[in-house]
C-alpha cells in the first residue's frame, strides 16, 4: 500500500470525504478483524469490536494531527478495544474454552501444511494476551518495533522483551502442544 495514498485518504476523510474514509475502511477492515479475532476467539464479538473501532476512528479522525501516523493510531484504537474486551472476559474462562476447542480439533488433518497452521494458531491462542499481541502486530500485521511500541504505549525495549518471551512460549507450545 502506498503510504502517500493513505495519507491523502486520511486528509480527505478528515475533511468529510466519505469515499476517502471508505477507502481506509476497505484497506484495513480485514486486517483489523483478523487482529481482533486473535483475542476474542469469537467471530461475532470480533465483528462487534470492529464496528466499535471504526466508530471511534470516524469520530476521532479529525483530531489526528499527523496523517502518516494513521496506521499506528488505528491499531491503538483496536488495542484499546481488545483490552476492554479482555478485562470483561475472565482469562480463566477463555483458557478453558480454548482447551475445550482444542479437544474438538481432529487429531490428523489431510494436508500437512494445514496441520502446521493449526498447530501455530493453537500455540498462538495459548500464548498470554500481552505476548500474543506483539506476535500478531509484528509478524501478521508487519508493524515495526517502534510502531508496536506506539500502539501499546510502551518502550521499544518492552516490545523486544515481550517479543522474546512470546517466541519462547510459541516454541514451547509447538514442541509440546499438550502442555
Amino acid at each position: 500500500m502506498d503510504r502517500l495514498q493513505e495519507q491523502v485518504w486520511v486528509l480527505g476523510a478528515q475533511k468529510g470525504d466519505e469515499k476517502a474514509f471508505e477507502s481506509l475502511v476497505t484497506r484495513y477492515e480485514r486486517q483489523l478483524l483478523y487482529y481482533l479475532t486473535h483475542f476474542t476467539n469469537d467471530p461475532w464479538q470480533s465483528a462487534d469490536a470492529l464496528q466499535d473501532v471504526w466508530v471511534t476512528v470516524f469520530r476521532g479522525l479529525k483530531r489526528l494531527r499527523a496523517p502518516e501516523a494513521f496506521r499506528v493510531w488505528l491499531y491503538q484504537v483496536a488495542h484499546n478495544r481488545v483490552m476492554t474486551l479482555l478485562r470483561r472476559k475472565s482469562l480463566e474462562t477463555e483458557a478453558k474454552e480454548a482447551l475445550r476447542d482444542e479437544q474438538n480439533v481432529p487429531a490428523s488433518l489431510n494436508e500437512p501444511e494445514l496441520a502446521d497452521a493449526e498447530l501455530v494458531h493453537h500455540a498462538l491462542a495459548q500464548t498470554p494476551p500481552l505476548h500474543r499481541e506483539v506476535l500478531v502486530l509484528r509478524f501478521l500485521r508487519d508493524l515495526s518495533l517502534e510502531e508496536i511500541a506506539q500502539v501499546l504505549c510502551v518502550s521499544v525495549g518492552t516490545v523486544k522483551s515481550r517479543l522474546h518471551y512470546a517466541k519462547q512460549a510459541i516454541k514451547r507450545q509447538l514442541e509440546d502442544p499438550h502442555s
